[in-house]
């Protein structure tokens, strides 16, 4: 994960609300969005996350509440906040009509760039997103991590300081997912800041700086990834033994732990640190007993969404999907 000093607001929202009839989709909602850093929205199918995005990047109206995007007020300043930020969706804008090229070429010309400046910005992200050859054959004949890629490199076309990925990596294989996470990593390590929507939890731990988990129209949590795992009970040490005696003597020094006969194992609570690990092991040393084998269990993401929200992260998963429009 990168690390980052920046501590300006990329994004500043308070109060913000949104109904569509008489459903609350956003209801009150604050947050704060650091500069250089990626920060990502959580929550299960049909929590408001696009909605959110879709707001921020000024697509549609907000009910209610004050929002500033890259130093702009979002209501009085829109031109400015669409000028400064790019938006990538699930679903992809490249057309499959045109090639790669023509695609980035199409997008300089929307953003006003001349012949000289457009021809460098696309050969860099050409050269970037390892389109290579392919940037000339037309865009329906990429793989869905390659036209995934032609459609981030379109959005920077703009050389936009702040990006939108809402479920950038939705439908891709696990090697196209890490390459989008590469790409990601090194956009933020060059001072970008992303918003990122997503519903693969892993990829929010792998990313993210800050995480903000939106449940029925307002966050119910937030923090930084390995923070709001450590609010989660449940983290503990496996140790498991070569015997009955073994196993005997160890649940004597630690009196506390969970105990299986059958598979010879002790279960001790702990947070997962190296101050709680050490202790038990010197327990196990003043009482002369070995260890077979040794694993640490802390909760997950998966156990954060579950607990916040009372849905499975397996139920908020997203099917697979091939495209389109929104």
């Amino acid at each position: 994960m990168a690390v980052t000093t920046a501590t300006r607001p990329a994004i500043s929202v308070s109060g913000l609300r949104k109904t569509f009839g008489d459903k609350a989709v956003l209801d009150g909602i604050d947050l704060m969005v650091t500069e250089g850093t990626v920060f990502s929205l959580l929550g299960p199918n049909g929590a408001g996350k696009t909605t959110m995005v879709r707001i921020l990047s000024t697509l549609i109206p907000a009910d209610g509440g004050s929002v500033r995007v890259a130093g702009h007020d979002l209501t009085a300043e829109p031109d400015r906040v669409r000028a400064a930020i790019g938006v990538t969706g699930q679903f992809s804008a490249v057309d499959n009509l045109l090639t790669g090229e023509e695609n980035l070429k199409l997008m300089a010309d929307l953003h006003h760039l001349g012949r000289a400046e457009g021809r460098r910005r696309i050969a860099r992200l050409i050269d970037r997103f390892e389109l290579g050859e392919m940037a000339r054959k037309p865009a329906s004949v990429y793989s869905g991590g390659m036209r995934r890629r032609l459609d981030l490199a379109m959005t920077l076309v703009g050389d936009p300081r702040l990006i939108f990925l809402d479920e950038p990596t939705t439908g891709l294989d696990p090697r196209s997912r890490h390459a989008m996470w590469q790409i990601i990593r090194g956009l933020v390590a060059e001072g970008v800041t992303v918003f990122l929507t997503t519903q693969y939890l892993d990829e929010a731990d792998q990313l993210a700086h800050h995480i903000a988990v939106l449940d029925h129209g307002r966050i119910v949590v937030e923090g930084a990834p390995d923070d709001l795992k450590r609010r989660i009970p449940g983290g503990h040490i496996l140790l498991r033994f070569a015997d009955p005696t073994a196993l005997d003597t160890a649940a004597r020094s630690l009196a506390v732990a969970q105990r299986d006969d059958d598979a010879l194992t002790l279960q001790v609570p702990s947070d997962g640190d190296v101050r709680s690990l050490r202790a038990v092991l010197d327990r196990l040393d003043d009482a002369h007993v070995e260890v077979d084998h040794l694993s640490i269990h802390t909760p997950d993401l998966d156990d954060v969404f579950f607990a916040f929200t009372g849905t499975p992260a397996s139920a908020a998963a997203p099917a697979a999907t091939t495209g389109g429009h929104r």
